[in-house]
């Protein structure tokens, strides 16, 4: 027999998978993975190409790949940065992209959760808290699970979860 919890979670997260993603790769006219790769490098610019494909999931070929793909659109920019390495950076074509994308995320899912009144948004704060510190247990990169979040969002008069269980886990 199934477990009709799971069922409804697993319906329900790849529905707001749907919504992010389509909202974050339509307004930035990019890939999921440049979606991501976009939002990562806004957080923390000057990645090398290896890490930011790490981070979104990607190989260093597929990386570096997409990363010409984003340059080439004008949305990022390879600098030297010793040696071998460079950083990319976003350009101000990136940093409006970004801001577009994460709004175009936003927009969809605060119409799913208008359903809810406050009590109910609080206890699915609550739940979400606890499940994305289970899923942090299962993934343990808090880079991977949060490469679409808007994390002043989540910090901001709060604790992120997924933060705190890297931080529980003595990974920060």
């Amino acid at each position: 027999m199934h477990d009709r919890v799971a069922n409804l979670l697993g319906a329900a997260s790849l529905a707001v998978t749907d919504l992010v993603l389509a909202g974050a790769t339509g307004a930035g006219r990019v890939s999921a993975s440049g979606a991501a790769a976009l939002v990562v490098l806004a957080h923390a610019p000057g990645l090398g190409v290896t890490e930011l494909g790490r981070r979104v999931g990607l190989t260093q070929s597929a990386a570096a790949r997409m990363v010409d793909g984003l340059q080439a659109a004008g949305l990022v920019d390879r600098r030297p940065a010793g040696g071998r390495a460079v950083q990319v950076l976003l350009t101000p074509e990136g940093e409006e992209a970004v801001r577009g994308m994460l709004a175009a995320r936003d927009a969809p899912l605060a119409g799913v959760l208008a359903v809810l009144d406050d009590g109910e948004r609080e206890a699915l704060t609550g739940l979400l808290s606890k499940l994305l510190a289970r899923l942090y247990e299962e993934i343990g990169d808090s880079d991977v699970i949060c490469r679409l979040c808007d994390r002043g969002c989540c910090t901001g008069g709060g604790v992120c979860p997924v933060g705190q269980a890297e931080r529980d886990a003595g990974r920060a």
